[in-house]
């Protein structure tokens, strides 16, 4: 059904907010056999090109950076303060592992006051990132021999099959830089209508920033990003807060707080959908955006742009978890997406 094994690789290498560079250069090593053309530009995105029948373009973008750390400061017992890297609900960070990317890497823990010694309104209080700090079980002296300030940090999990689903730090977005991998590798020998334009961004987590820059300089004629969504399909959720659900299909984003995808693209991707039999899902996220923000807007004349999304429980924690199918779905949607572009009335109406 999917490549487990590839999707574990992906997940697993460090790539945090602009300190990517791990996971491009393996992304580079997959991806550069299964297309024409490979390019990085002075942030770090890679563009991987695929020539089609029509100049016109169509950029799909996924994130290489996953939510991380950044070492703020070392104090005199060695132990490490951080800022973070993107969007962290700060419960999620108690008792957990990290990576430390010194000089070499350094195994931490994220340590914070025993609940023994909490005075009762700090239990009943919720954490906060300034609560917590990195532990490396090392004095000052040789922490600082190895760590400096300004060192990312990542976090320590990998990826395991649970039933019918993966589990995983890093899901978002690395799930879908596996998507579109794999969709460049399954169109490989098919004649595309347009340029597809595969970029792998950077610094998605802190603002969106490689994709602005990149439809900037592609100016597409097409936009897709592919990137995770929220399924809270668990206990105490109410129907209209779940967003989507796991093994319900790829969903196809309507709106999220950056970007209200075109209709064009909606109504094109639930044809396709439809018309190849793939289970789909419809996706309303009214806190969050992706980079379909930066593709619609940043080239010289917009783009008609939208987004395939994954559902993913427990989204921005350790332990993301998505749906086989979901991702196979996805997959199957993107294909079907660059194959028939030409084949759409594409005029307002």
């Amino acid at each position: 059904m999917i490549n487990v094994a590839l999707l574990k690789k992906i997940c697993e290498i460090p790539g945090a907010p602009g300190f990517e560079q791990r996971i491009r250069q393996f992304v580079l090593q997959e991806v550069t056999p299964l297309v024409d053309e490979v390019s990085i530009d002075s942030m770090g995105s890679i563009t991987a090109i695929k020539k089609g029948r029509s100049p016109k373009k169509v950029m799909v973008a996924a994130h290489l950076d996953e939510i991380s750390f950044i070492v703020t400061h070392i104090d005199d017992d060695g132990f490490l303060r951080l800022h973070t890297l993107g969007g962290f609900d700060p419960k999620t960070l108690t008792a957990q592992r990290v990576i430390v990317h010194g000089r070499q890497d350094l195994i931490g823990v994220m340590g914070s006051k025993p609940i023994h010694i909490m005075k009762p309104e700090e239990r009943n209080k919720a954490p906060q990132i300034q609560d917590y700090f990195i532990d490396l079980g090392m004095k000052k002296t040789e922490v600082e021999k190895l760590v400096s300030i300004g060192d990312p940090v990542t976090r320590e999990r990998e990826l395991i099959e649970m039933g019918d689903c993966v589990n995983s730090k890093s899901i978002d977005n690395r799930v879908s830089v596996f998507i579109l991998i794999e969709a460049l590798r399954e169109l490989q020998d098919k004649e595309l209508p347009f340029d597809v334009y595969g970029v792998f961004t950077v610094q998605e987590e802190v603002g969106i920033r490689g994709a602005i820059s990149s439809a900037h300089r592609i100016d597409p004629d097409f936009g897709i990003a592919v990137d995770t969504t929220i399924a809270y399909d668990v206990p105490g959720a109410l129907p209209h807060e779940m967003v989507t659900k796991l093994g319900d299909g790829a969903a196809i984003k309507i709106m999220d707080s950056g970007v209200i995808s075109d209709y064009r693209m909606v109504g094109y991707l639930k044809e396709m959908a439809k018309t190849h039999g793939i289970k789909w899902q419809p996706e309303i996220l009214t806190g969050g955006a992706t980079d379909t923000l930066g593709i619609q807007r940043s080239g010289k004349h917009g783009s008609i742009a939208g987004a395939i999304s994954v559902p993913t429980r427990h989204i921005h924690s350790v332990i993301e978890m998505a749906h086989k199918t979901d991702i196979r779905n996805c997959i199957d949607l993107l294909k079907a997406g660059l194959l028939n572009l030409d084949g759409y009335d594409w005029n307002f109406k």
